[in-house]
């Protein structure tokens, strides 16, 4: 048996609700999941539909209360002892036993109270006895229903005592008494307090069952929120490192284009030529990562995420600009998981648009060593070095970089390289783990 401090237990007509962002009759604020509300609150539970209204538990409650009446006004008309006959002022308190069946759901003590007190009243004014179990199940069953279990068989085990007590000192039949009446009377109350526990209990799984489901159905929500989320992260660096990239080679390319139009067209003409390509190859990744915006499966069969066999593209398109670029693959180039690979071309990309926008160097060094276990790449030049204002690591390319890598459970250091530039130096894992 439970004793609960809940006046309104669940699954007695109303039900939680999630805390989540879709679902209907959502009470902001409130904690998830929701507690048992306190007696005479609401707590955060809702009625449920096709469940017990509050006026269907009404016309229950009074037919319950009918049922008592019915059955204590029988024992009175009985009329089996007592020095007072069946007169009006003890139908009255069958009446009013009845009427305490109202009110038992908001206030099962209260009922239990009362109930207990009109019968120790009713036999103290020696009307024809009604025994003590029958006007006192419904009460019982109530309080025990609302969690108060321990309350109900103390209740009982006092008036039964009490009564027991007075009653063999008024002379009543001990083998009678103890034999047959107590018996009946602890086992109808026991009877009494177990089914109210049972519903209770009975209740409280429910309760919990469905608390389960619409938890599961919250995570399940967010847990997608997150992965769109982290998809639309994904894609707004992509589309950053892609326009970036872009951006500062046209940038490059067209001063180169502006100062040799009149003295060396064919400069010229290869610089405009690297902005078209820059811009061909800018505009299909567009495409590409647009396409599967609007639908994964109406992709264009072209992969928003380029590999390192791209590697040769990006650096060629900065060294069209003027900048001379050096690439050097160590160890043996090994398949790697498509992430990894798109991964370090960003990172690559990110570290040459940098130099082109902010180092004023002449030369750079891309290096990619495979080991076993990771994958390192280094971009080195021999500009300015670690000091400028965008080498701080605060900029959004170099923050979004390190977010890349970490996301795979990789590493970024910046630091000054050997020729006295500034060095991005990345460790990527073979294996990724979800």
């Amino acid at each position: 048996m439970s004793d609960s401090a809940s006046g309104d237990e669940p699954g007695s007509g109303r039900e939680p609700v999630a805390a989540g962002p879709t679902h209907p009759g959502i009470r902001h604020g409130t904690g998830w999941p929701p507690e048992p509300a306190a007696e005479g609150t609401d707590g955060g539970w809702i009625a449920a539909p096709g469940r017990w209204t509050a006026r269907g538990a009404l016309a229950v409650d009074c037919l319950l209360g009918a049922a008592v009446t019915a059955v204590v006004a029988v024992a009175i008309t009985a009329d089996l002892g007592g020095s007072r006959g069946p007169d009006v002022t003890a139908y009255l308190f069958a009446a009013g036993l009845g009427a305490l069946m109202v009110v038992r759901r908001p206030f099962p003590l209260l009922a239990l109270a009362a109930t207990a007190t009109g019968v120790v009243a009713y036999h103290i004014a020696d009307f024809p006895p009604i025994g003590l179990a029958i006007p006192l199940a419904a009460a019982l069953f109530s309080a025990a229903e609302a969690g108060r279990a321990r309350i109900a068989v103390v209740t009982s085990a006092v008036l039964l005592a009490v009564s027991s007590f007075f009653r063999l000192r008024e002379g009543e039949d001990v083998g009678y008494l103890l034999g047959y009446e107590l018996a009946s009377s602890v086992g109808v109350m026991a009877a009494a307090i177990a089914l109210g526990d049972a519903v209770r209990a009975r209740r409280r799984w429910r309760w919990e069952s469905r608390r389960r489901a619409l938890s599961a159905a919250v995570e399940r929500e967010r847990e997608a929120e997150s992965r769109v989320a982290a998809e639309r992260l994904r894609i707004a660096r992509d589309l950053h490192d892609v326009l970036g990239h872009t951006i500062a080679v046209v940038s490059l390319q067209a001063d180169v284009a502006a100062e040799a139009l009149a003295d060396d067209p064919a400069s010229a003409r290869s610089a405009l030529g690297a902005i078209r390509s820059a811009s061909d190859d800018a505009s299909r990744e567009l495409r590409a990562t647009l396409g599967l915006l609007r639908d994964p499966a109406e992709g264009d069969g072209r992969s928003p995420m380029p590999g390192l066999d791209q590697l040769g593209r990006v650096v060629t398109s900065v060294s069209d600009g003027g900048l001379t670029v050096r690439t050097r693959v160590e160890g043996t180039p090994r398949p790697l998981p498509l992430v990894v690979e798109t991964t370090a071309l960003r990172v690559v990309q990110e570290a040459l648009t940098n130099v082109l926008r902010h180092a004023d160097a002449r030369h750079a060094e891309v290096v990619v060593r495979h080991e076993e276990t990771a994958v390192w790449v280094e971009v080195g030049d021999d500009g300015r070095g670690p000091g400028g204002g965008h080498r701080d690591g605060a900029g959004q390319g170099l923050r979004g970089m390190c977010e890349r890598v970490g996301l795979l459970g990789g590493s970024v250091e910046l630091g000054r390289a050997p020729s006295g530039g500034f060095l991005v130096t990345a460790r990527l894992p073979r294996e990724v783990v979800a």
